[in-house]
């Protein structure tokens, strides 16, 4: 369904679970960014009342995961560490094309947002079928199930909304963009490391 090239190594999840507190930390931060990026499409494009009542809902959501992770990490006693830079997501921004209009741009950032729920999707679930806690397992797979929805949602509204620009091809693009980006990563305790 998500028509990823490359998978996450299940090994990946060894890192994690040495750094329960890290990782926690990272997504919590994830959730943050999600939300902010739901609420810089609706002020950028306000005129489309579908897509700002649409992502809305995806803000509030996202919004009630960052909740959900904080207070898990409240109630393993760690602390909630600053903000991390999340590279892999940095990359991908950079393939965004600026500079050929608002339909283009629309296209981009909402095949942007859906290509970053469909990897951390995949985290997720990498997640949920293999960490050794049964609180993480449940949550992972709750959360794993909201990632690929939401993804569907921003894939979808870029049908709706782009009208100038060929989305498939574009989807095909960042799809090919984000396996080159991708093999970088994995070696860390990050969602997107």
């Amino acid at each position: 369904m998500l028509r990823l090239k490359l998978k996450t190594d299940p090994r990946w999840v060894a890192l994690v679970q040495r750094n329960l507190q890290e990782v926690l930390t990272d997504h919590a931060w994830c959730e943050q960014k999600a939300v902010s990026n739901a609420i810089s499409l609706i002020v950028n494009y306000p005129e489309y009342t579908g897509l700002v009542n649409t992502l809305t809902e995806i803000a509030q959501e996202e919004l009630l995961h960052f909740q959900q992770v904080h207070q898990i990490i409240q109630a393993r006693g760690f602390t909630f560490g600053r903000e991390r830079k999340d590279d892999y997501v940095n990359e991908l921004y950079k393939f965004i094309q600026p500079g050929r209009g608002r339909q283009h741009y629309l296209m981009d950032r909402l095949l942007f947002s859906a290509m970053i729920e469909a990897r951390s999707c995949e985290r997720f679930k990498v997640l949920a079928e293999n960490i050794e806690d049964p609180e993480l397992i449940k949550f992972y797979e709750t959360l794993m199930i909201s990632e690929a929805q939401h993804y569907t949602v921003f894939i979808g509204l870029a049908r709706e909304y782009v009208t100038e620009f060929p989305v498939e091809k574009r989807w095909e693009e960042f799809l090919e963009f984000e396996a080159e980006v991708i093999q970088r990563y994995g070696q860390s305790e990050r969602i997107h490391g």
